[in-house]
């Protein structure tokens, strides 16, 4: 018997995993604590200024946002997320934005922004949140120190993230609510400091995000790594100017993530091609060994990687064009 096109297996799998996550999603949100009230964040003036008494205004209107946000969270009796928003209120802790309503907005900057000459904007992908903020915080610490000095790392929370167990993962359609603010905020950065190089970094389902930005996207390079894709066919397809790097550690599951997409009648599913594939057109760099979650790992292989390219360097161990 003739095998089926592959292009008709990843069809089946794409629909299979919508089902079984329709099916998941209203056991899991059933589970799910009702949401934490949170005030509105105070209106600030477009980011315009990078000077260090500017940022520390900004930064220190935030915080007390974020004490507000605690004051509520204790309220309604959620002492987990009191006890998050507590850390996040530390003086040495630099938001340039906060929204603790919906899971959580946030941009948060590690290192000197005022003086920096190297920028990544790191954007996180599914299951991130105020209530699992700590795997962003840490990869955001660990790519600065990678860096050093001049340098500054900005987590941009700036999007609802899906759940890796729902139907939305599997479309790009918070992506696309996401994209204009990404690209939004990488632009006043770009006209905030404009002699800085800016690069910015896009894990597992913000690569999604990512792509859609990538029209415009104020950025010398885009980095995608672990992604199940960027919404798109190939590098040309993104239309963006920035270089695109694509990288894939050794032991994460996404290799496993089938690719494509499909366009019905009530949406596209699916995430578009494999962005570490050689069809794809992206720059692939050495991820070494690794799962999902391992990417900004300190000592790891992406690690040291990711930090390259950030700094205008070429990847090592065995870089390679796709």
């Amino acid at each position: 018997m003739a095998s089926r096109p592959r292009g008709s297996r990843s069809l089946r799998t794409l629909l299979a995993a919508l089902v079984v996550t329709s099916v998941v999603l209203p056991v899991s949100g059933a589970a799910r604590p009702a949401a934490v009230p949170a005030p509105a964040p105070r209106a600030l003036a477009p980011l315009r200024d990078a000077g260090p008494g500017s940022l520390a205004g900004r930064y220190a209107v935030n915080r007390a946002g974020i004490r507000t946000a605690e004051r509520m969270a204790e309220g309604h009796g959620d002492r987990a997320r009191a006890h998050a928003l507590r850390e996040m209120a530390r003086p040495e802790r630099q938001f340039l934005f906060f929204d603790g309503r919906d899971g959580g907005r946030t941009t948060e900057v590690f290192g000197d922004l005022a003086r920096a000459e190297r920028i990544a904007v790191l954007v996180p992908g599914s299951d991130t949140s105020l209530d699992r903020y700590k795997r962003l915080l840490d990869g955001a610490v660990a790519l600065q120190r990678e860096l050093g000095g001049r340098s500054a790392v900005v987590a941009w929370l700036g999007y609802r993230t899906p759940s890796t167990v729902s139907p939305e993962v599997l479309t790009p359609r918070l992506a696309a609510e996401a994209a204009p603010g990404l690209r939004a905020f990488t632009g006043a950065v770009a006209a905030l400091r404009p002699t800085a190089r800016i690069s910015v970094l896009c894990h597992s389902y913000a690569a999604v995000v990512c792509g859609r930005a990538a029209p415009g996207l104020e950025a010398t390079d885009l980095v995608l790594f672990g992604s199940p894709g960027a919404g798109a066919d190939s590098v040309a397809a993104l239309h963006t100017r920035a270089t695109v790097w694509a990288g894939r550690g050794d032991d994460d599951w996404i290799a496993d993530v089938p690719h494509g997409q499909v366009h019905l009648p009530f949406g596209t599913v699916g995430l578009g091609a494999d962005p570490v594939a050689p069809g794809f057109g992206a720059r692939v760099f050495p991820a070494g060994p690794g799962g999902h979650s391992d990417y900004l790992r300190p000592g790891s292989v992406s690690l040291r990687n990711l930090a390259r390219i950030v700094s205008g360097r070429a990847p090592s161990e065995g870089s390679r064009h796709a």
